[in-house]
């Protein structure tokens, strides 16, 4: 299959475009805080705090379980642009429907979120699956950073507008802030929906000459899984990188979720929160492509390091903040590593797996790093929870909490370093060649 047409890149980068809309307004951005002040209205912040890390845990649950399967049978059945329609259109819905929850309503709000979560991580697999026949080995790097560097862009202008909305309702007709925080989460939806066409448009489904349909494609779906299993003890660079991944991309993922909720906890304003995400967001634009060059220059392993050491720094320092300016520093630091990490460590893994069971290994991709989103809001919300039942106020709870997450790139970052990329192609030649 043809692969760097400048049409596919760009169908497949939008959808990143389309979709880091919910990542920003929603997960990382209004959801936290709306939670908090509307739909827990009255709730003890360390128990609103669990309650969000348990909703962001059991939708990192789900996707993990259906994952690899998922991916298999899309592989066998030529279908990952279906299962991506599917994954997106239920994200889309259900994001759409929180504009209708009501004040202290927060059951069918974490519902709600837990389905939109689904829709979200459930389409990145199918999305990630599909650049290994958008974009030759060499471009990887490149193209992988483009959509990062896009949806920071794209995700940004449209949390932008929300903001404004939110601080300047009247201007846009809303009778207060909270209407127009609302209305933000109908606008990620139809964000989400629109700048999703193009990937659908342009964006080829790879060849499969043994492609089957139906019940057919499910069983062989099953088979190819299990054969992967079988398979995994000549590919043991592709499953030490996914231990790393999954230790380290979990601090990544838990900061992303639960920095806004730390800030408030700890007494920053929500308006103050808002410019630090919308901070990380614009520096991520040029950052993601910056590191995709930094990748290409030293190699993503190096760059990867480099990203993980700055994090580290980052949720220890975090612990010890006082003052927003602090708090925006920080913002900055993460803009500029946030997009490369999560970049280069999608197109590293891209080199080293099967090109035809692609869908299937980022199946396996995306399952750790959805485990990692349970693992991560749990350590923080259940360290939070110990600290206060020791008897420390709930500011030193928030503080332990937050440094808890050092924990994971302190160890990922150890299993990274024994990752060896010219060895896991090895491994797939040997694997195709007597296949």
């Amino acid at each position: 299959m043809e692969t760097d047409g400048r049409r596919a890149i760009f169908g497949w980068a939008m959808y990143d475009w389309a979709n880091s809309a919910f990542a920003t307004t929603v997960m990382a951005g209004f959801f936290p805080i709306f939670f908090k002040q509307f739909w827990s209205a009255g709730a003890d912040t360390t128990l609103s705090t669990a309650r969000l890390g348990l909703a962001n845990s059991i939708a990192g649950v789900t996707v993990a379980a259906l994952a690899p399967a998922l991916g298999a049978i899309a592989d066998k059945g030529t279908s990952k642009k279906k299962f991506l329609l599917f994954f997106a259109f239920t994200g889309v819905i259900m994001t759409t429907s929180l504009y209708m929850v009501s004040e202290g309503d927060w059951t069918m709000a974490i519902m709600l979120y837990i389905f939109a979560s689904v829709g979200f991580s459930g389409g990145n697999i199918f999305y990630d699956s599909l650049i290994t026949g958008v974009a030759s080995k060499k471009k990887l790097d490149f193209v992988s950073a483009l959509g990062f560097s896009l949806g920071y862009l794209g995700g940004g202008i449209l949390f932008a507008l929300n903001v404004w909305m939110t601080l300047r309702p009247e201007t846009f007709g809303f009778a207060d802030s909270r209407e127009a925080v609302r209305f933000s989460f109908l606008t990620v939806g139809i964000w989400w929906a629109v700048f999703s066409i193009p990937v659908f448009l342009f964006v080829k489904e790879p060849e499969n000459k043994t492609a089957v349909s139906g019940i057919r494609a499910v069983r062989a779906g099953l088979v190819q899984l299990r054969n992967t299993f079988h398979e995994a003890r000549h590919l043991k660079t592709v499953f030490l990188f996914l231990a790393a991944y999954w230790l380290y991309i979990d601090g990544v993922d838990t900061i992303v979720r639960m920095a806004l909720d730390y800030g408030i906890s700890i007494g920053f304003q929500a308006n103050d929160l808002i410019v630090a995400l919308l901070i990380t967001q614009f520096v991520g634009f040029p950052s993601a492509i910056g590191f995709g060059y930094l990748g290409g220059k030293i190699g993503a392993r190096h760059a990867i390091l480099i990203a993980i050491a700055v994090y580290l720094i980052v949720s220890i320092w975090a612990s010890f903040i006082q003052d927003k300016s602090e708090f925006y520093i920080l913002a900055i630091i993460i803009g500029l590593v946030q997009g490369g990490i999560q970049a280069l460590s999608r197109s590293f893994y891209a080199r080293i797996i099967p090109v035809g069971k692609s869908a299937e290994y980022f199946g396996f991709y995306n399952m750790l790093g959805k485990f990692a989103a349970v693992f991560g809001p749990v350590v923080v919300g259940g360290t939070g929870l110990l600290v206060r039942f020791m008897g420390f106020s709930a500011d030193i709870a928030s503080r332990a909490s937050i440094a808890s997450v050092s924990i994971f790139f302190i160890a990922g970052g150890i299993l990274f370093c024994f990752v060896d990329e010219e060895k896991g192609r090895e491994d797939v030649k040997y694997l195709e060649k007597n296949s």
